[in-house]
């Protein structure tokens, strides 16, 4: 595959422009290419709207490995959990190209949500979005196969970017074996294996440099 990776992530468009009409309330900063905008096992108080640009949001493990959670790009909330929390952050995020974010404090919070009720609302559904999400990757990591980590993803990819296809659903993002491999936590190599097994097997096709999952196959999985 070949071309830029894209978003991994995104909400429904009116929950995002009802954040996008608060943006007078709050502060908006610009990160550089490669600027972190919030560190694992630091404390932080704030989270954020992504108005443009790219978010990696990653796990570090022990042993220094990074494991890639998503790529949070506009119209996205990253770093509520932290926030809302008070408690060291288990994740890391970084600008992987100039970004701008609407910067939510948490001690505002409780006034933005009294004048805002539905600004509450929206919150707590992307926070159970994301808890089903991260335990159904969870579920997916731990498992010995890679076809069942890969085939997750795309078919997640796929629920929220996807249209529909002769030959099944396609996931209209872009991802390289590299990033897939980050984001299922095997290596490149059983990445591109895992593909070409996928394909031979008719679960998976590509059309145009895109993946296209069979819905038979993508049935095995409950990522709604």
């Amino acid at each position: 595959m070949t071309g830029k990776p894209e978003a991994t992530w995104r909400m429904p468009n009116q929950l995002a422009s009802m954040i996008s009409e608060l943006r007078h309330l709050v502060r908006e900063k610009t990160f550089r290419a490669g600027e972190q905008i919030y560190a694992q096992g630091e404390p932080s108080n704030s989270f954020y709207f992504v108005v443009s640009g790219l978010v990696q949001i990653s796990i570090f493990r022990i042993d220094g490995v990074e494991i890639v959670l998503e790529k949070m790009g506009p119209d996205t909330i990253c770093g509520e959990a932290t926030a809302f929390a008070g408690l060291p952050s288990f994740s890391s995020a970084v600008a992987t190209e100039p970004t701008t974010v609407l910067e939510f404090e948490a001690r505002r919070l409780p006034d933005l949500f009294r004048e805002h009720p539905e600004f509450a609302l929206i919150l707590l559904r992307l926070t159970s979005l994301k808890q089903r999400v991260l335990a159904l990757r969870l579920e997916q990591m731990v498992s010995n196969k890679p076809e069942e980590r890969v085939l997750e993803l795309l078919t997640r990819l796929g629920e929220m970017f996807g249209t529909r296809h002769a030959k099944g659903n396609m996931v209209r993002t872009r991802l390289t074996h590299e990033m897939i491999a980050a984001m299922t936590g095997v290596s490149r190599v059983t990445v591109t294996r895992t593909l070409k097994r996928m394909r031979e097997s008719g679960t998976l096709y590509l059309d145009d440099g895109y993946f296209v999952i069979s819905p038979a196959h993508a049935e095995r999985l409950d990522v709604g």
